[in-house]
């Protein structure tokens, strides 16, 4: 495990200032961000960091506070008119930032584009399944939405802050494709410029009806201007955050928190995160459709030693899908570290001299891929980190309907609403769009389905707690920690905090 040293060595190596191509006003916010968006269409993608930089262009009809609990945005108020009907009142006095109204019809319009197949130029959106089982939305009343589900579905409104509302007419005008370069939102910020692989530069919307009234201050956003300066690499980030240079960078690494604290005029913020990180082990290749290899996989690695060492001590260690924050997560049966438990499990499963996989990884995580391997190749799991891109991994494994062609895949899936739909159908139902193990099991395909449609909380949370127990029995992934998100932060910046769905939400940021 010499993961660490060469870690700190990157940060150490980092002198150099990032230099943005114009010249930057003292008024000027800058976010070192670590991945430029896909697209500007809310509609049109599937990545968090796309939708970070995108909800400060735009707003949705719901939204969540800073301790995540869902309140209305451009709705004024949310009605659930029956187990499978929510009616949404919509406020009046919002702009585009092309200074038109803001109306129902614009709200329907942009979840039919979201939810109805092809309504995208032919294409179905990519947010579709974030939807669930709408049925249709209906405009009810000049300043009312209805939305009508197909079977109840009680986690609609924890879903609804994942979209944001666009304009009809400057969709039709625009079409899709200009949709995806441009933005007239009703956001604090409207876009100034995006300079692809750069920089996305935004400026204070002066029309802005202020926001969500549940999350002060409502207003206008304190600075004039923002900029989402685009720096992948974690040490040049840190650099251009220690130069003043950038005043909030993302994913700050666990080995820069000292360096960060120690600079007089930074400082570190965490919050608890909503992204469950785990091994994937094909069930469809030569090794892991046996339990016993992949409990042996499981025994073999100390994840305490790595969330200790590596992480910083900024994770929480899991034993199923679900973070312990999430709704239904409940204490699970731990099965520990203990190599010699996984040699002897593997004889038993018919390879006493062990076996040869490879360990699938993208290169933000290669140090930690190479910490667990080690662990693997010392309990008899000889293992060989292969580094891949993001677009490649995931046609690897998680293309539906295309079998695994790797033996483990170290990854890791978001949950921003903190419920298990969110995460636990898609890692784990039968040939769902995130099951990279190729885990298949009725009797759990059954628990999901029956959870996702229970009113009731104490009998959904029992579903969930009984599917977590399978799981953990069956191990389907080697599941590993859900790490808090660590930013690093001027001490110029106030009235900002991190928010564990990820989003930088920069409208209440001020710079003094």
């Amino acid at each position: 495990m010499n993961a660490m040293p060469r870690l700190l060595m990157a940060t150490a190596l980092a002198t150099c200032p990032v230099i943005l191509p114009t010249p930057v006003a003292a008024e000027d916010l800058i976010v070192g961000f670590t991945l430029d968006a896909d697209t500007l269409d809310p509609a049109n993608h599937r990545k968090r960091e796309t939708e970070t930089i995108i909800r400060n262009l735009y707003d949705g009809l719901l939204t969540r506070d800073p301790d995540m609990l869902v309140v209305p945005e451009i709705a004024e108020s949310m009605t659930q008119v029956s187990p499978i009907e929510y009616d949404f009142k919509i406020r009046s006095g919002i702009s585009f930032h092309d200074g038109s109204e803001l109306t129902a019809e614009d709200v329907k319009f942009t979840l039919d584009r979201i939810t109805v197949e092809g309504a995208m130029g032919g294409e179905t959106s990519p947010r579709q399944g974030l939807m669930g089982p709408v049925a249709s939305v209906e405009v009810t009343a000049p300043d009312t939405v209805r939305i009508t589900l197909k079977e109840p579905w009680p986690i609609l409104p924890a879903m609804l802050p994942n979209q944001q509302i666009v304009s009809q007419a400057f969709v039709e005008k625009l079409g899709n494709e200009g949709l995806a370069t441009t933005a007239n939102g009703t956001g604090p910020f409207k876009l100034v410029e995006w300079r692809k692989g750069d920089a996305i530069i935004m400026e204070r919307f002066d029309g802005y009806y202020g926001g969500a009234s549940d999350i002060p201050p409502v207003g206008k956003a304190c600075v004039d201007r923002v900029i989402f300066k685009i720096i992948p690499e974690s040490a040049s980030r840190v650099a251009a955050l220690l130069a003043g240079e950038v005043h909030i960078i993302n994913e700050l690494p666990a080995f820069s928190i000292a360096q960060v604290e120690a600079n007089e005029g930074t400082q570190v913020m965490t919050v608890n995160g909503t992204r469950s990180f785990f091994i994937a082990m094909n069930l469809q290749g030569e090794y892991f459709d046996d339990v016993k290899v992949r409990q042996a996989a499981a025994l073999a690695i100390d994840k305490q030693l790595i969330i200790d060492r590596i992480l910083g001590g900024n994770a929480a260690p899991i034993d199923g899908i679900l973070s312990p924050d999430a709704f239904g997560a409940s204490d699970l049966p731990k099965l520990g570290h203990d190599p010699e438990k996984a040699r002897a499990l593997l004889a038993e499963a018919g390879f006493p001299d062990g076996i040869d996989v490879t360990l699938d990884t993208e290169g933000a995580f290669k140090d930690t891929a190479e910490a667990i391997a080690s662990m693997l190749t010392n309990a008899g799991i000889r293992t060989t980190v292969v580094v891949g891109e993001s677009a490649q991994l995931t046609e690897k494994w998680r293309t539906e309907g295309k079998p695994k062609s790797g033996d483990m895949y170290f990854s890791s899936w978001g949950n921003g609403s903190l419920d298990p739909f969110d995460i636990f159908t898609p890692t784990h139902r039968t040939d769902d769009r995130g099951n990279s193990a190729g885990y298949s099991n009725p009797a759990l395909d059954a628990l999901l389905d029956a959870a996702a449609t229970e009113l009731d909380s104490d009998k959904r949370a029992a579903l969930y707690r009984e599917a977590e127990l399978l799981i953990n029995a069956e191990q389907p992934y080697v599941y590993l920690w859900v790490p808090k998100d660590i930013y690093g932060v001027s001490k110029r910046v106030t009235g900002w905090k991190p928010s564990a769905d990820s989003r930088i939400n920069l409208h209440d940021a001020c710079l003094n």
